[in-house]
């Protein structure tokens, strides 16, 4: 078996609640980070999260 195509990531709230969600990138199409703006259910707003490693 190979090397998987796809890594998981994690999605970190920028609101400091600490809350995250989890995702997959692919590693060959995206060499950029990721700031994607979603609901933060601590505050239940939007918030922009950011990438970073599991």
């Amino acid at each position: 078996m190979g090397k998987s195509k796809r890594f998981k990531i994690k999605l970190i709230s920028s609101s400091g609640s600490r809350h995250y969600y989890t995702s997959t990138k692919s590693r060959s199409n995206s060499k950029k980070k990721i700031s994607i703006k979603k609901y933060d259910p601590v505050f239940r707003k939007h918030f922009i999260y950011n990438e970073s490693k599991i």
